[in-house]
């Protein structure tokens, strides 16, 4: 019996989860993070964006891209994943507010060493560089950002950015504080938990993904677990509103899927008719009635304990949404006015 279709269906599949997988796996060697925002810039450019653009424009896009490949050795099509992360932190301990910690990784099919680099070369003495395990990060004071931090202290996380070589092939930009925490991962260390990671990732075929704990968040940022230097048992142990978000292709159409935690039966159903009562007034406010229907394909539901969100667009619902329209011919053009015909001026005679 012949196997070759079953192995070639193997294959492919193999090929279409790799990106997914690779990005996975670089995930669960990130540090903890409450709120994560994931991107496939490969799938968005090579496979949504023609769909969406004129064969020109691609066509222009691409050789755009090759020319970043020539001048920097990266092609912004073959960048597998980029994920944002941001993680909260309890206050001071003397109860002021601490900033949450931003960072954001990409990987793909690039050197981050020579990525490195050229940001050296480019920022010559802006930048200091500085050891922390076995890794060198580069960074840099923003200076606009002093000023400001000196009016508003929440600002000073953000005084020195940073980045980082995580590996060969995945660069990491951040606040110094989270870099030492994402190498310190790398390294073996205290990693986000595989929940976490689960949440993000749970359909492999997404073009952007986002998940998050906001509650949990606000409850460490305000206190309800303790400060920096008196940790406190905490009394908020709740999913309430956890979330996970994802837009996915099929084709040529577009499907967004995403879900809310919300406690209890009771809750989701409140909730589920809280927000579509305000989505509805929100619709009939916008302008556009390309948009108008977009919008209204977006449905909600309770379903057990969760807010349930759902929406399949079709893609040329999409593409005709960033067209621009053509103006309405109003005809031709009035004749221009005639001109007038000066009246010549009359000179007087003065008598002697």
């Amino acid at each position: 019996m012949k196997r070759t279709p079953s192995i070639l269906l193997l294959l492919i599949t193999l090929v279409c989860l790799a990106p997914a997988a690779l990005a996975q796996s670089a995930l669960t060697n990130l540090p903890e993070a409450d709120a994560l925002i994931y991107v496939s810039p490969q799938r968005i450019l090579n496979e949504a964006v023609p769909k969406a653009m004129p064969a020109a424009e691609v066509a222009q896009m691409r050789a755009s891209f090759a020319d970043l490949k020539k001048s920097l050795g990266i092609d912004p099509s073959s960048v597998e994943y980029l994920v944002i992360a941001v993680r909260f932190h309890k206050p001071a301990g003397d109860l002021s507010f601490v900033a949450p910690d931003v960072m954001a990784i990409a990987g793909g099919d690039f050197s981050s060493d020579s990525l490195f680099t050229l940001a050296q070369l480019a920022l010559q003495d802006k930048v200091r560089m500085e050891k922390h395990g076995a890794k060198t990060m580069a960074l840099m004071t923003v200076d606009p950002i002093v000023a400001e931090a000196a009016k508003n202290p929440v600002l000073k996380p953000y005084v020195e950015l940073g980045a980082v070589a995580l590996s060969p092939n995945s660069i990491a930009i951040g606040n110094t504080r989270y870099l030492k925490a994402a190498i310190e991962a790398s390294e073996g260390g205290p990693r986000i938990s595989a929940e976490t990671i689960q949440s993000l990732m749970r359909d492999p075929n997404v073009l952007m993904a986002a998940t998050g704990a906001p509650l949990a968040s606000f409850a460490r940022s305000i206190g309800l677990f303790g400060t920096e230097t008196t940790p406190r048992e905490g009394r908020c142990d709740t999913s309430f509103g956890n979330f996970y978000a994802a837009v996915t292709m099929s084709g040529a159409n577009y499907s967004l899927r995403g879900a809310m935690n919300a406690d209890n039966p009771d809750t989701a159903r409140i909730i589920t008719s809280l927000l579509t009562g305000l989505m509805n007034q929100g619709i009939s406010a916008v302008p556009d009635k390309k948009a108008q229907t977009v919008l209204q394909s977006v449905k909600m539901s309770a379903k057990d304990n969760e807010v349930m969100i759902e929406a399949d667009i079709p893609g040329q619902m999409i593409v005709d949404l960033f067209r621009p329209t053509p103006k309405a011919k109003t005809g031709e053009p009035p004749p221009p006015a005639p001109a007038k015909k000066s009246t010549p001026v009359r000179r007087t005679k003065r008598r002697g």
